[in-house]
């Protein structure tokens, strides 16, 4: 499959670039200290952390380890009044329409010295954004309905009644994501694009203190499964040392894994995507599937003419390829699996494709 992209979005100033600059390991974006240093959205493509790449490339002898990846859009800060196209409104919603999922970046630093461009308190600055992309939201709902509500035919559809009832939520302040809809709705949610609609979470740019008491700050915020603390300075500075400094850097803080990892892992599992593997002589490769996704369609991402030629997959899980050192070793231990067509794809499935040439 193509790479799913997460927007990086907020307040101006809130360390949107530095975050990004950290996630690619070099300065790639603007991060002056000014509103709208980033006009145009900066990409990057970041690697999934995955330590089970090395066990399995040991394993199977193999030197190429190719890991699943994540694309990464720093998109331009956002200012009150961006749905009536204040600051770079426009550009900016059309940016995220254009995003899979959003990691809204808020502030909870304290420095002085840099600006505070509309910015209060991390649950304020989210609910600013959250409100343009409801106005925004709301004007292409009403123009839906402006449109049809004299068409006989359409007034009585599911699509129109969906409507309605997404205008009133959003009214309300709601979130389309959030809403319990039906799975036949859900499917016709997406006709409309909402901005809304896109699952999100949120990273929250802290002190380095607040760093390294995550656990009191968690007690503060609303929602806080859905937020992951970074101090994206300290994150910045960690991407610049070589990887044998990073580690004792992340002992000295106290924390055992890097804000960035926790970000990419979570940007994962807000896309809704898993891993399964192929290990051989050649390479260890983890391959990118939505959570849900049968055998053919695992297949179908190696190479599209696989769904069409897919005969079975022969499975082992990681446990057991690892415990018996390979799918020789599983398949002598009774643990190798023929699965068909309907087969449901599990986390950390390590997969041989028959294929039908």
């Amino acid at each position: 499959m193509s790479n799913l992209s997460i927007g990086i979005v907020g307040l101006p100033n809130v360390g949107k670039s530095t975050l990004f600059n950290a996630l690619l390991g070099k300065r790639v974006a603007d991060a002056s200290n000014y509103p709208f240093c980033t006009i145009d959205p900066n990409v990057g493509v970041v690697e999934v952390p995955d330590d089970k790449l090395p066990v399995l490339a040991k394993i199977v002898k193999t030197d190429k380890i190719v890991p699943a990846v994540v694309e990464f859009v720093d998109i331009a800060g956002l200012v009150k009044g961006a749905a009536e196209g204040e600051g770079l409104g426009n550009k900016f919603l059309t940016n995220i329409r254009e995003c899979d999922a959003i990691m809204h970046v808020v502030r909870d630093f304290s420095d002085q010295n840099i600006i505070r461009e509309g910015s209060v308190d991390p649950q304020g600055d989210f609910e600013v954004i959250c409100a343009e992309l409801i106005i925004k939201d709301l004007e292409t709902i009403d123009k839906y309905i402006d449109q049809n509500k004299n068409n006989a035919k359409e007034k009585i559809s599911k699509k129109f009644v969906l409507a309605q009832l997404l205008k009133s939520e959003l009214e309300k302040g709601s979130l389309a994501i959030n809403l319990n809809l039906s799975d036949e709705d859900k499917l016709l949610l997406k006709e409309f694009f909402l901005l809304t609609a896109k699952p999100y979470f949120i990273v929250a740019n802290v002190d380095e203190d607040t760093y390294r008491n995550v656990d009191q700050w968690r007690a503060n915020f609303v929602n806080d499964s859905n937020v992951v603390p970074i101090s994206a300075k300290i994150e910045y500075e960690l991407s610049e040392l070589p990887a044998a400094d990073q580690a004792a850097y992340l002992f000295e803080l106290g924390v055992q894994r890097s804000g960035l990892e926790r970000v990419i892992q979570k940007a994962y599992d807000t896309l809704g995507l898993q891993s399964f593997y192929t290990a051989g002589v050649k390479e260890a490769r983890a391959w990118t599937v939505p959570k849900g996704a049968t055998a053919p369609q695992a297949a179908g991402v190696i190479h599209t003419d696989f769904i069409k030629g897919f005969i079975m997959a022969e499975v082992v899980s990681y446990d057991d390829f690892v415990q018996f050192e390979g799918p020789v070793g599983a398949k002598e231990a009774g643990k190798l699996r023929h699965e068909g067509r309907d087969y449901i794809m599990q986390p950390d499935d390590v997969v041989e494709f028959r294929i039908n040439a």
